[in-house]
């Protein structure tokens, strides 16, 4: 595992050590690891969304397709 090295000001040292120890985190360095792996997922989550927005549409998601997709699971497709 690589280092990172960043300077804070004392206001958002004193808030990340805060919230690493009011969270449960081993210490700032989890807790800022946590907030980056965060930051990707979001990422990754708006990217699927932007994709999906630019697909074309599907059927509608109504009971009928619900059904169809309960019976394709049961049967095992």
């Amino acid at each position: 595992m690589s280092t990172l090295n960043i300077a804070l000001p004392e206001t958002l040292q004193a808030f990340v050590e805060e919230q690493a120890s009011a969270q449960g985190y081993e210490g700032e360095a989890d807790y800022v690891r946590e907030l980056i792996r965060r930051e990707q997922d979001r990422e990754t989550l708006r990217a699927k969304v932007l994709e999906g927005a630019q697909s074309p549409l599907g059927p509608p998601a109504d009971d009928a397709y619900f059904d169809e997709l309960r019976a394709r699971a049961i049967r095992g497709q």
